[in-house]
């Protein structure tokens, strides 16, 4: 049995104005069988999900779990968390056969489905909230679970900024000790295991040395003698302090298994002091002990808060690589990391934004498979940034990747925008290449009526329509000489505006807005510019000191034709220049440059 789908009326961020309808949840999310990661930018509902999901089932690590005021939506008197398990095989459903219900699919046979129910209500003015208790059923309102039914569906847990340390030292009902004892090799022996035996064997040894004597009753050599010294001085004060009757004893208390496993500690072998890394690592590892129970026909559910806590990127990587390969294990984590979000395959991704929830499955998304194989190649750690922006831009190149946030800067200097782009929350990807329809079809989602993911994403193009035309002529010594032509300005114009129609008609799409260089391409754009063409012009001379002062124009075109121009180098030096003048203005009505000021104002909401 697996968790497919999640619920929310009024449950935290998940609310609205409208009145209570059990038809319209503030949230509905499917989950997948195996890795569902739940990623996106602080506040984005992520802790919510996991904490609605564990107030539901409860967890094996006994932790008290109950519905506060912060929970209700605003000043909503009521909320309510759905759970529905589907795949329940014949072992699992037996236990919940009063509160199944039976769904058909494609002409198969009727199947299980379990929905657990958790309707909460509160008085406003009393600030009271009223008991409420976890039922189950097929109706609005379920029947009453039995407490065996509720054990049955405890998941395990792993907190945010685990301190792993703490949980895996020795102490009086430690987590380690929960999690032995739930596991089959302790459960249900507590006075008639081995381990028991082999204490009291232990104890005996250790009272026998502090008598003085060895096992076979010998007395011990006099220079191991200090124990029974030792403990015939406390002895003294013990038969003073209390009657000549009463003597000390030493041993480790360990008469039954709850005892001697308050003693074990956890480690790994030959690892002398392991940092939190690695202790978070084992953690883990025994936490997951749950989730491969032999015999268990309970929920085999995880819950990992912030996967990536106190790991480096390569154990992240690591970590991930394994959980992802798990077939018999449901896992719903959260994480902030991009190299999380670089290595997850992405149809295990939910993204999380704008008060809901968004599955990247191929249900889900306007995607292909193709593009699935693509972007798992080539969704690096970088490009994974976009999953935690409020705003994307997304471009073809470093140089535009360098110049953005200088431009962006300036424009907040001249209050046109409120923000610069780290401020807003914005991510530049450079997809390095004009693929921009594989990375911008993660925002766009299958079902006309679904929900739309409302991030901005601003693509930046260049036009490509070449201000100069190439020719090949044939000197008088036979040898092949290239000329170059300017177009006229009235068939460049023509053929640029049919191009930008093209690519504003294959991208503009839901909150999708492409930004095309109206000048060929963003060096000649910028050439032209009225705000900056100067400092253009100066770069490129310093950059490629062989351009005669008087054929600029020219020879920038020559170069883009031969892609001889170094482009990185340049806007490196160009962004420079934009700084160092501080006075120098990014004018919004320039129009060789505007529409790098318009995606700049879109993705900050300006």
């Amino acid at each position: 049995m697996y968790l497919r789908k999640l619920k929310l009326w009024n449950f935290r961020k998940f609310g609205g104005a409208k009145p209570f309808n059990l038809l319209e949840p503030n949230l509905d999310l499917n989950f997948s069988t195996g890795v569902n990661v739940l990623i996106g930018q602080n506040d984005s509902g992520k802790t919510a999900i996991i904490d609605a999901i564990k107030l539901v089932l409860k967890t094996h690590s006994f932790e008290w779990l109950k519905v506060v005021n912060d929970d209700f939506y605003l000043d909503s008197e009521r909320l309510r968390i759905e759970l529905i398990f589907d795949d329940l095989d014949a072992e699992e459903a037996k236990n919940f056969t009063e509160w199944l219900g039976w769904a058909k699919k494609n002409g198969e046979e009727p199947k299980p489905y379990l929905r657990l129910i958790y309707d909460v209500k509160r008085n406003v003015i009393e600030n009271k909230i009223l008991p409420a208790d976890v039922k189950a059923g097929v109706d609005p309102t379920g029947y009453q679970l039995t407490a065996e039914a509720k054990d049955y569906l405890k998941t395990t847990y792993l907190k945010p900024l685990r301190n792993a340390q703490a949980e895996l030292v020795p102490r009086k009902n430690s987590r380690l000790t929960q999690i032995l004892q739930e596991h089959d090799a302790f459960k249900g022996r507590n006075n008639d295991h081995l381990l028991v035996e082999l204490f009291n064997n232990f104890n005996q040894s250790v009272e026998k040395y502090f008598l003085g004597v060895a096992q076979n009753g010998v007395p011990l050599p006099p220079h191991e003698q200090n124990g029974k010294e030792l403990k015939d001085e406390i002895d003294s004060y013990i038969k003073l302090f209390y009657d000549g009757s009463k003597e000390s004893a030493f041993g480790v208390k360990g008469n039954n298994l709850k005892n001697i496993l308050e003693k074990l500690e956890l480690s790994i072998k030959d690892e002398i002091n392991p940092g939190l890394g690695t202790l978070n690592r084992l953690f883990m590892a025994s936490e997951l002990l749950h989730l491969k129970k032999k015999d268990w026909t309970g929920v085999r559910l995880g819950l990992i808060e912030e996967l990536e806590a106190h790991l480096h990127p390569q154990a992240q990587m690591q970590i991930i690589e394994v959980l992802q390969k798990e077939r018999d294990i449901q896992l719903i984590l959260t994480t902030h990391s991009p190299n999380l979000g670089s290595k997850i395959q992405l149809e295990n991704l939910i993204l999380c934004a704008n008060d809901s929830a968004f599955p990247m499955g191929k249900e889900y998304t306007c995607l292909e498979n193709e593009d699935y194989k693509f972007l798992e190649r080539f969704l690096d750690t970088t490009k994974a940034n976009l999953f935690f922006a409020k705003g994307v831009i997304m471009v073809e190149g470093w140089s535009e990747e360098m110049l953005l946030p200088t431009i962006a800067q300036r424009l907040k200097e001249q209050n046109v925008i409120q923000k610069n782009l780290t401020e807003a929350g914005v991510s530049i990807v450079n997809v390095a290449s004009t693929a921009f329809q594989r990375y911008s079809k993660i925002y766009l989602r299958k079902e006309p009526t679904s929900k739309k993911i409302e991030i901005p994403v601003a693509i930046i193009t260049d036009v490509d329509i070449k201000a100069y035309e190439e020719e090949i002529k044939v000197g008088a010594d036979g040898k092949n000489y290239k000329s170059y032509t300017k177009k006229t300005a009235v068939t460049v114009l023509e053929d640029s505006i049919k191009e930008v129609a093209r690519l504003e008609s294959d991208y503009n799409k839901d909150n999708i807005k492409c930004f095309v260089a109206k000048d060929w391409t963003l060096e000649y754009a910028l050439s032209k510019s009225s705000s900056v063409g100067k400092l253009f012009n100066e770069a490129l001379m310093e950059v490629h000191p062989k351009i005669k002062e008087g054929s600029v124009e020219e020879e920038l075109g020559k170069k883009l034709i031969n892609k001889t121009l170094h482009k990185t180098e340049l806007a490196y030096i160009l962004a420079d220049k934009i700084e160092e003048n501080s006075v120098l203005p990014i004018k919004e009505d320039d129009e060789s440059i505007k529409y790098l000021v318009d995606a700049i104002k879109y993705v900050c909401n300006d």
